[in-house]
């Protein structure tokens, strides 16, 4: 941790940009506040409420019907501000990765992705593939199926996996802790401070006491943060927290995600 008179460098390591009106959400029909377009510059005025300099952050993929229009829309998108892409994939030891991703999401949080999925084969095989490539895992899962994450991603521990929204665990029962400290023991695992809810203060804990400081990540999750809190209470208490902790808002992501900085 290093503290400085200069303003608070910060790179967020979870955005979502969108249109509607030239993609198609289907997730999004229930929630009529986050049906219209969302973009970098919106992103950008949203941190210029804040005395911090906004680097910029990481992409990620939307969940969009049309994953190829989705890869040309943030390809055509050339703000210095996206430092990072994580699009999506679905994993096998032959998948086609876009040429700009940075790593892939499968998200295995969505109605469409079975239980278990984890332990296929081909989603193994895919594990090692990335790793043979130095790409990292974007792990958006089940709150109740970490556990299951922790197992399968133990078989190729070299794979770098960051774990969304604090492994969208709801609580700290049994279950949780035990899955979170499996996870954390991995040797290539990073966890995100985000959630769809404002984040559970008992988690973050736990999570900060589990993992090594090197291993968080400050993320904002805009602007799906905003449907259940906002963005400036989840910055605010990421600042309260964590201070001017530069392995959380700046070095760790570099890291996760082999960011070069100009």
């Amino acid at each position: 941790m290093t503290a400085s008179a200069e303003r608070l460098k910060i790179i967020d390591s979870h955005f979502h940009l969108w249109d509607p009106a030239i993609q198609d959400l289907p997730w999004l029909a229930g929630l009529p506040a986050l049906q219209h377009k969302y973009t970098i510059q919106e992103l950008e005025a949203a941190y210029a409420e804040f005395d911090v300099d906004f680097l910029g952050g990481v992409y990620v993929e939307v969940d969009a019907s049309d994953h190829e229009l989705e890869d040309r829309l943030i390809y055509e998108n050339t703000s210095d501000k996206i430092l990072a892409r994580m699009l999506r994939v679905r994993l096998s030891p032959y998948m086609r990765v876009p040429i700009i991703a940075t790593g892939i999401r499968e998200p295995l949080h969505i109605d469409s992705e079975p239980r278990g999925r984890c332990f296929e084969r081909s989603f193994i095989e895919g594990l090692r593939a990335m790793a043979a490539k130095g790409l990292p895992f974007e792990l958006c899962n089940r709150g109740d199926e970490l556990g299951d994450m922790a197992k399968a991603f133990a078989l190729v521990p070299e794979t770098t996996v960051i774990i969304d929204h604090l492994g969208n665990v709801t609580g700290l029962d049994a279950e949780s802790r035990e899955a979170l400290t499996a996870m954390a023991a991995l040797p290539n695992a990073y966890i995100k401070i985000s959630g769809d809810n404002p984040v559970n203060p008992d988690v973050v804990r736990f999570v900060m006491d589990t993992f090594a400081p090197t291993r968080l990540l400050y993320s904002s999750n805009w602007p799906v943060v905003n449907l259940n809190s906002t963005f400036a209470e989840h910055l605010q208490l990421m600042l309260d927290t964590f201070g001017a902790d530069e392995d959380f808002f700046i070095n760790n992501a570099v890291q996760a995600y082999g960011i070069t900085l100009q």
